[in-house]
């Protein structure tokens, strides 16, 4: 493994005067990790005669040897082949490549064995964010407080777990938001992780080309370097009422702030906003219901306490469950009529656990509660309210 490449050094006010401003609010921690060659490793771990060769992975057409490729390993990219490019071509570049069909169901039960391996180490589920078959934003700062150490310790964790249950690496990102977390991935791949604080944005973005912008395609860097702005550090220094003329509002401001580093984009649970969770790692491995109950009893308090601060009730309660292995399990019950009351909570997840631990015999190691069907809290919110 790759040690980790940790920038952090205090910059010249002269060098990021942009960023000065916001340099202090940014006390987000959020990681990103990116499978390596994901479709090509997963064949070169069922087939280690593969390892060393070129592999391509096709989306075939169904006609002929039509389609284009879909991942290939970096021993095949070091001939030019790449993913997007016409499976065709791809055999122009190297006909003695291996090349595959795409085998997206099995992929898939591989990528979902690792988002809960990823999602196991958010904050709570509302969280963690699925970009992709083998990608996935998570926020860890309520778990890091601020501490970027801490935060590159749980990407260590993240990859020494991937690669001992599914035998494949993976490469994180870690920033004080999205935008430079999912560039942080890039920085050293294969299994690489590298970490970008607050203080060394700006040195971390300016000497980029403008093109390596995360969000920025080829026909606006096009446009942007007919500008005379090649890198990104220029696109910051640029006049922002220039950038709104040449690309809108919207697009110009958005060019502006992203390089200065600034995103404040959310991490976005995949079920959407409608729900409230909590999520944490017991002290250790159990499959003990009453051990297991005091860790929901604290997670409860949390998800009662932001429910009232919106205002709002709940339809119905889940719990997960991610087992020492990092499967995961969910189980949710619907209530008859909306609540917000904690007890209600709490009753109903040991119920869902204790049913769930007697039909398996498993040993926990993270839950969660989540509360959904949200609605604005009426006056009427328990059963004992309707006698």
């Amino acid at each position: 493994m790759l040690e980790s490449k940790h920038l952090s050094k205090i910059p010249d006010p002269q060098t990021i005067k942009p960023l000065q401003t916001i340099s202090f609010a940014m006390s987000r921690i959020v990681a990103h990790v990116d499978m390596d060659y994901f479709y090509a490793a997963v064949e070169e771990r069922e087939d280690p005669s593969l390892r060393g060769k070129p592999v391509v992975v096709c989306m075939y057409s169904g006609r002929g040897e039509g389609g284009s490729v879909s991942t290939s390993n970096y021993v095949a990219r070091e001939f030019g082949i790449h993913s997007g490019m016409p499976c065709s071509r791809a055999r122009q570049l190297n006909s003695d490549a291996v090349y595959l069909p795409v085998r997206k169901e099995f992929y898939t039960e591989v990528s979902d064995r690792i988002m809960g391996i990823i999602e196991s180490h958010a904050d709570s589920p509302d969280f963690f964010e699925q970009v992709s078959i083998d990608e996935a934003f998570i926020e860890i700062s309520e778990h890091c407080n601020g501490d970027f150490g801490c935060a590159e310790e749980i990407a260590q964790q993240i990859k020494q777990e991937v690669l001992e249950h599914e035998k494949l690496t993976c490469s994180v990102g870690i920033g004080p938001n999205k935008l430079i977390a999912k560039m942080a991935s890039s920085e050293q791949k294969p299994d690489g992780l590298t970490v970008i604080t607050p203080d060394a944005v700006a040195d971390f973005l300016n000497d980029k080309p403008v093109g390596k912008l995360w969000g920025v395609g080829k026909v606006t860097a096009s446009k942007l370097e007919e500008m005379n702005i090649s890198s990104v550090g220029e696109l910051a220094k640029y006049d922002a009422v220039e950038l709104v003329s040449a690309f809108g509002k919207n697009r110009g401001a958005w060019l502006k702030a992203s390089a200065q580093g600034i995103d404040e984009s959310p991490v976005n649970p995949r079920g959407g906003t409608d729900q409230i969770g909590r999520i944490a790692t017991l002290s250790r491995n159990s499959s003990d219901v009453g051990e297991i109950m005091q860790e929901i009893e604290k997670l409860s308090n949390d998800v009662i306490e932001r429910l009232h601060e919106r205002k709002l009730s709940y339809k119905q309660v889940s719990i997960t469950i991610i087992t020492s292995h990092f499967k995961t399990y969910s189980r949710n019950k619907t209530l008859n009529l909306p609540s917000s009351e904690k007890e209600i909570i709490i009753t109903t997840a040991r119920s869902l656990f204790s049913q769930f631990l007697e039909e398996n015999n498993v040993e926990v190691r993270r839950v969660g509660v989540m509360v959904s069907g949200l609605q604005e809290m009426s006056s009427q919110t328990t059963l004992s309210s309707y006698f």
